[in-house]
Order: structure tokens, then sequence, then C-alpha cells
């Protein structure tokens, strides 16, 4: 896990190594253990280390192949790299490190691009050809790890973090209205696009090719790989499913234990982490984890179920791991807020200030910490999203309805009311546009329960994971952890994007009022209450979990913000939002956002995402315009 940042100057003239310095300075924290820089005429790299694999200098980056022609760039770890290294033995490489890294460069320059899709780890690397003059790009296939790239007539520029980019770029930077409409939907972003106008999201699953023997370089895009829920062809018994599941979520856990430093899990009350700690812990003796749980003095309703330290220190007993709390309370997110906007970069998928103090405590004990991110993207752990829309019998109406569901943050209604920019009617459109295709692209019968639940898990895949895996990476980075996540094996996913519906999520294949009946589950319940989600790994987490971690109902890592917007943390929220002066009265009408922040406070709706967002608008503002 390190940070990789790179200048190619379009025109042909020679790169100044101080520029590549700069931009690896910016993302320092990325990698503490050592730093690199190469360049060569027009083209500069430079590279960030968190030394996970052979420890020692001679791994360090930018690394040079053995036969002269490539020097990588890369971040992340390819869990697979031993088998592959041995296949490369075979054919007469000699390794002068045990590095993952070379291992990765050997590939490249043996096999090609085709090499990628035999990397089972997570990565954003650049491999620059000295002998054709060309740079390749590529991210993995879920976007575990971060790549930005910005381009002009005069060069192209790419970085772990957008931060590095701007730290060279002295051109002048605007909001994009379009990202900025996006977040404001989703709570999250659907393009490619960042809130900094002119950097760009590389896309996960992508390699790109920068050819400078081209007269116009351009970056050119290839999909390597993507999502595909999908039915199995053949009828397999339900309990095969199960062992197989069991099977290959042990064996992705003991895969992404290898490391040269020690290594630590998160533990909350839930069945993904859990599971990871179970197995785990059988490996490593004094296995190190951590919970982060909240003071619920002042929480209320839904809220005060919110913590969850006492399953974990259960769990803990049980797997005997050594075991580590933070308790948050209200006034730490007003005391992060700046470091973590600084670190983050650009707000994405609720409230992540838990996981930055969850990083930071992880940080004090190990370099390498598990998370159960994925497994509620790939097993349906979301069923009262798939609720709202499985008793439509027409198309639109499913469409409808879910385009509305996902409005996580704002109405369409009320963002024509807030937003006081004249391209407002083509954004929204533009939005909904966005939404939609990602719907039906990939599937046709949406027509079904079964079709549109698959429908649903390729577009939380494709964005809502998404977000989830750049929260997890800049704020693990931000104290210098590496955050590995099990549950995005190869073979796991393969499996999980193969496995029937109906073994996901209960209801798949019935009728919304026999759901209800059965289940009793409602839309309108946001989870609360609900055990029909992610049925195959509940039952193949029986095998290594007690019976009431499997059974009790699905609760997320979220703060009582709700509460605590209301209580102490009211007059942060006023003299942030509220004021004549703000950096988001500049785009928002300012009446309308004192209505939506006054509907929380006052107790008439519960607000606590949009009112997070905004704070986190605003900060971003003040901190990268």
């Amino acid at each position: 896990m390190c940070g990789i940042a790179g200048i190619i100057d379009l025109s042909g003239r020679p790169v100044d190594v101080a520029l590549i310095r700069a931009m690896t300075d910016s993302i320092a924290h990325r990698g503490p253990d050592g730093e690199g820089q190469w360049v060569e005429g027009p083209v500069g790299i430079g590279h960030r280390r968190l030394a996970i694999i052979d420890t020692s200098e001679a791994a360090g980056q930018p690394m040079i192949s053995a036969n002269g022609r490539f020097v990588l760039s890369y971040n992340g770890e390819v869990y697979n790299f031993r088998e592959l290294r041995r296949e490369l033995e075979r054919s007469g490489i000699a390794f002068r490190t045990n590095s993952d890294t070379e291992v990765v460069l050997e590939a490249l320059a043996l096999w090609g691009n085709k090499a990628i899709n035999r990397f089972n780890g997570m990565f954003a690397f650049a491999l620059w050809d000295r002998w054709e003059n060309c740079l390749l790009l590529a991210r993995d296939r879920y976007g575990i790890k971060p790549l930005y790239w910005s381009i002009d007539h005069e060069q192209f520029k790419f970085a772990s973090e957008n931060k590095a980019i701007l730290r060279v770029d002295s051109r002048k930077r605007d909001l994009d209205l379009a990202a900025l409409t996006e977040y404001l939907t989703f709570q999250n972003y659907f393009s490619d696009r960042t809130l900094l106008s002119g950097v760009r999201l590389f896309p996960p699953g992508h390699t790109a090719i920068l050819d400078l023997t081209s007269t116009h370089p351009r970056l050119v895009f290839e999909q390597f790989w993507d999502f595909h829920f999908r039915e199995p062809g053949e009828h397999i018994n339900d309990s095969d499913y199960v062992e197989e599941l069991q099977r290959l979520l042990q064996q992705a856990i003991h895969r992404q234990l290898v490391s040269d430093v020690e290594i630590g899990t998160f533990l909350s009350g839930g069945i993904d982490s859990g599971s990871i700690a179970a197995i785990a812990s059988r490996a490593i003796t004094d296995l190190k984890s951590f919970t982060c749980g909240f003071d619920l003095s002042s929480a209320s309703g839904l809220e005060l179920a919110f913590d969850e330290r006492r399953t974990a220190e259960a769990l803990s007993s049980l797997f005997k791991t050594e075991h580590y709390e933070m308790v948050l309370k209200a006034g730490d997110m007003e005391r992060c807020m700046e470091r973590l906007v600084w670190h983050l970069e650009e707000p994405r998928v609720g409230q992540s200030y838990p996981n930055f103090y969850a990083h930071n405590l992880a940080g004090r004990f190990v370099k390498v910490v598990l998370g159960g991110t994925g497994g509620d993207e790939l097993f349906g752990g979301y069923p009262w999203r798939y609720l709202l829309s499985h008793g439509d019998n027409h198309v639109d109406d499913f469409q409808n309805n879910y385009f509305s569901f996902w409005n996580r943050l704002l109405s369409q209604d009320e963002m024509r009311q807030l937003l006081i920019i004249d391209q407002a009617a083509d954004l929204l459109a533009r939005t909904r546009e966005l939404f939609l295709n990602m719907i039906d692209l990939e599937y046709n019968t949406i027509e079904t329960g079964v079709g549109r639940l698959n429908s649903a898990l390729y577009l939380e895949s494709k964005t809502f994971l998404q977000g989830l895996l750049i929260v997890d990476d800049k704020l693990s980075m931000a104290h210098g952890v590496e955050n590995r996540v099990p549950f995005l094996d190869n073979d796991l996913v393969d499996f999980a994007t193969r496995c029937p519906a109906h073994l996901k999520v209960r209801f798949a294949t019935g009728d919304l009022a026999r759901t209800r009946a059965e289940f009793g589950v409602d839309a309108s319940s946001n989870g609360a209450g609900n055990k029909v989600g992610k049925w195959i790994l509940r039952e193949a987490a029986r095998g290594f979990l007690p019976a009431n971690v499997v059974d009790a109902i699905k609760q997320g890592f979220s703060a009582p913000d709700s509460s605590w917007f209301r209580g102490e943390s009211m007059s942060f929220v006023e003299r942030r939002l509220l004021r004549a002066d703000s950096r988001i009265s500049e785009i928002f009408d300012q009446s309308i956002v004192r209505d939506l922040v006054s509907s929380h406070l006052s107790g008439r709706q519960n607000r606590r995402l949009l009112i997070w967002s905004l704070l986190s608008l605003e900060s971003w503002l003040e901190e990268f315009l």
C-alpha cells in the first residue's frame, strides 16, 4: 500500500524532478517508509512507500525491470504473487527481491496487459515503456485502490490522490457542478467526475494507454473486467452453495494474511467482520482487533442500537483476540473535520468520520487491518432497498421508484429550489440519465424480480461499493495503515456474481405482499427489524460465529448523529451552515438551506445525511477552492 504520482510532458520538455518530489511530498502520509523519484526526459514518476512485503530498501520504487525496458510505480497488494513468481521463475526470470512489486513488474514485462487478469488483489499502477514511449495505467477490478488523472495541452498528470495533482498545477480550479449535482442526489458520484473541475477518477477494471509517439497523445481506455450478476445455468443444492462459500471465504482470508508486518482486524457485532476475525484468529496468535463505539447517552430511537461494543467484546473473548476500543462522542466530529476533509478530498457515502477514528485506532498498533467491506453489496445486504421496487409490475415504475429511493440527500424538487445556478435543470436531467444507464447497461431483464435484484446488485457494486472503498483507502492511508478487504477476493467475487438471487435475498422470487406477511419487512423500515438479506452468508457464517450474531438484524457503522445534531452538535451545525457568509451560500439558496436544516433541528424530519453532507461541502470549499 503506497502512493504513486507522475507527470508526462506532452510537448517533450524535460520534467523537473522537483515537481515529482512535490507530488510525492503531498501524499507522504500514504508512504511514511520511503520515497523515490525517476525522471527521464518528458517523463517523471514518483512513489511513496508503506513497506508491507519485503521491507528492505531493495524493494523500493519506482522499480526498473531486469531488461531495463519498464519503470513501475505501483500501489497495492497482489496476494497470489508467490504463485505468479514461481511461474515466472520457470520462464527463466531471476528475482532480486522478495516483493510483490517485482512480480507485478516482471509479469507485465513478460505477459503484457494479459498479466492484469491474473492479479488477485488490489492495485493501481503506472508502467512506463522506455522503448515504445508509452504509459500504461491500470486500476483493480473493484476500485479498491484510487487513481486520479488530469490532462491539458501541455501535461498529463496522475496520482493516488488529487492533492498531488493540485500541488503542481497552477491552473485555477473550479467546482465541477455536474459532480456536485451527482453528490447532492446520490451522496456519491456515478461518473468519473470529482468536485474539482478537470480532475477525473480512473475507472475500476480498466487500463489506459498514453502513447507519446502519437501526433495528439490522449488517454485510450480499455475495460478488462466488470461485475456480471446472473442466475446459474444449472441447479445446485443450497447446501452445496453454503459449503462452497465457507471454503472460499476461508481461502480469501488466508490469502490476505500474507505480510511481513503485523496484521489486525476490525471487529464489530456483524457477520462480515466477525467471520473475518474468526478465521484470521485461527492463523494468527494474539490477533489484534479494533472496535469503534459511540456514546449513546443522548441518543434516542433506533440510534440506541448503534453501539456494537458489547457484541464485539464477546466475539473477542471467543476468538482470544487482543482487543482495543474507542468511544466517539458528539464533539469528535467537529475536532476531526478539517483533517478528515483534507484526507478524504471529496465527501462520499455517509458519515465517514467514525472510519477516520477507527483507522486512527488501528494505526497505533498495526500497519495492516482487515475489513468487511463488500459483503453487503455482493450478497444482498440491503434488502429494504430492493423491496421498494419489488412489487412494481411496470419497468418505468421500477426505474422511477428506484431512482427516487437513491435520491439519498435531496429530492429532485428540493434540488431545483436549492441550486442557484443557471444550468440546474440540465444537470438534474443528466444525473437521472446516469442512474438509468447504470441499471440498463448490464441487464435487459428488469421485468422480473430476480432481474431487478441482480440489476440492483450491479448498480450498488459499481457505485455505492466504489464510494465505500475510496473512503476506506483515504482514511486508512491518512494513518499509514493498509486496509484489506477479503470479501473482494477474485474467486469469492466470481462465486457471488453467479450465486442464485434467492440465496441472497429470501424474497427475490416472491411477491411483495407475501414478503411482508412472512418476514414482517417493509420498504419504509430502512433495514430495521429485517433478517432476509445475505441469507447464504449468514448460513456460511454459522460455521464460524455464534447464533445470536448470525441471526441478529443488520446494523451499519454509523454514529447517532441524528440526535447529536439536535443536541450537543447543534451550535456547530448552525455556526457552519446558517451564517450569511458561508461558502455554500455561493451555490445554494440560503433560505432553503435554513429550512432544510431547521426541519431536522426541530425534529420534524431526519435530515442527518444532508446535514453531514452540507458540513462536508462547506469544509471542502474552504480547503480546496
